[in-house]
């Protein structure tokens, strides 16, 4: 039931947008032909409180023009083509929406598996958004056994199609991430909790890549060099928003980042095979040969 209210918030969201001003009448004709509807038209109550739902969850206010015909448009409409969450939704459940309506076409459009865990990402937004802790029963990859304990849900992250909730674990006390697909019990508690102030999402994995956060890594001015076509990949798309190109040549680039090379940055690298190489800091470029290394054991 919370994915198919997700979908409908974002099928709302990305016919409002899509036309730019549309009438309830007009928007209750678009939903009675898409398959979500079941032929039924959407009541005017449930119309407005997914609109408050969206505003709450997402920040995106679908407001109403009454002078000018009474038709709805986004007001901040600028806001969602901008990168970030309201960006991506529309990207990934809007055209997922868009094809479910498109039957023929479902077999001529591929997607990469998401593991299962979607189900728990409304209600961990709903926690987040009413500052509630959720409790989790966890299968991480370290234990035998799966262990249940509670968490205050700072923010999700969506990395390589798994989707992660990182929040503060009092029995920790610290910020810790788990992945969705581990969860195997969930509930929202009522205990509250309070959102440090101090704590952004985006500053806390400034200087990561990916899912991992250690702070024990230090931060470092890392170089790489990739020959051919390998170039214009990394161009086109960036491994950190820290890249910078310093050097480009007929034959070769010099990309800088300013980051901490854990774990998940030097699988991404070694996962470009030879086309890249690591040209320092030293004990990183030594990290990187000493797996290429004992990769060789099992071809040699």
């Amino acid at each position: 039931m919370a994915k198919d209210l997700f979908n409908k918030y974002i099928w709302l969201v990305d016919t409002i947008y899509r036309v730019g001003k549309i009438t309830f009448e007009e928007i209750n004709e678009r939903w009675v032909r898409s398959e979500m509807s079941g032929g039924e038209e959407i009541p005017l109550r449930t119309f407005h409180n997914h609109r408050k739902a969206i505003e709450e969850l997402f920040d995106i206010n679908i407001e109403c023009n009454k002078r000018g015909g009474y038709y709805y448009y986004i007001e901040n409409k600028e806001d969602i083509e901008k990168a970030g969450v309201r960006n991506w939704l529309l990207n990934t459940f809007a055209v997922n929406n868009l094809i479910n309506e498109s039957c023929k076409l479902k077999k001529r459009i591929l997607f990469e598996e998401i593991p299962s865990g979607r189900q728990y990402l409304t209600p961990i937004i709903e926690a987040m958004r009413d500052n509630f802790t959720i409790e989790l029963t966890y299968q991480s990859f370290w234990r035998n056994e799966p262990h249940t304990f509670r968490v205050e849900p700072y923010c999700v992250k969506v990395f390589k199609q798994r989707w992660y909730v990182v929040g503060r674990a009092p029995h920790y006390d610290e910020i810790r991430t788990y992945a969705l697909e581990r969860i195997q019990g969930f509930q929202i508690t009522e205990k509250s909790f309070a959102y440090p102030k101090d704590f952004d999402p985006q500053s806390y994995f400034h200087t990561s890549f990916g899912i991992t956060v250690d702070e024990s890594c230090e931060i470092e001015r890392i170089r790489i060099k990739t020959l051919g076509n390998k170039t214009k990949y990394i161009q086109a798309l960036p491994l950190h928003h820290s890249q910078q190109e310093v050097e480009c040549t007929a034959e070769y680039s010099i990309f800088e980042y300013l980051l901490r090379p854990t774990y998940d940055f030097c699988q991404e690298l070694l996962s470009h095979g030879s086309d890249l190489e690591v040209l320092s800091p030293q004990p990183f470029r030594e990290q990187i040969k000493s797996i290429v290394k004992n990769m060789e054991q099992f071809y040699g």
